[in-house]
């Protein structure tokens, strides 16, 4: 359970020293549908990286209160040739799940999803797969996965 709070300390460190570096290239919030469903934020960090967030219900689990996941990803723009903008994104992350009147558990994972930004707009739409290997408190392999959108503050 220490573990578990150490990360999550250790995550939003990294989020509120990154903030005002990642708002310059733009910060992004909408909602995600899916396992979980819930709010999604997406921090760029730079023209290639970001930290993607997310805070919502699994309607899967029993007893679940929340999931919290923080995902640092990078964006490859060269591998689906389209006239649209779409992007192909991968990285590794972290996920968080309480539950209720059990233990809490802390879990790896790695995303791949990809985004599709429409031209001369704020706001893009995304769908997503996460492998998830809890460790804490027991090793236990887990997905999620959705789709949704954000509106990108520039």
């Amino acid at each position: 359970m220490k573990r578990a709070y150490l990360l999550l300390v250790i995550v939003s460190v990294f989020i509120i020293s990154n903030l005002n570096f990642a708002q310059q290239k733009g910060f992004g919030l909408g909602v995600v549908l899916g396992e979980p469903t819930g709010i999604s934020a997406k921090f760029w960090l730079t023209p290639g990286t970001a930290l993607d967030l997310g805070l919502g219900y699994s309607f899967t689990s029993e007893k679940s209160v929340f999931d919290f996941y923080a995902d640092y990803v990078f964006h490859n723009s060269d591998m689906i040739h389209s006239e649209e903008n779409f992007v192909v994104y991968y990285g590794p992350g972290a996920r968080l799940k309480i539950k209720e009147d059990t233990d809490t558990r802390l879990g790896v994972r790695g995303v791949i999803g990809i985004l599709w930004i429409p031209r001369g707009t704020s706001f893009d739409l995304f769908v997503e797969v996460a492998p998830i290997l809890e460790i804490i408190p027991a090793t236990k392999f887990d997905f999620s996965g959705g789709i949704g959108g954000r509106f990108f503050f520039n």
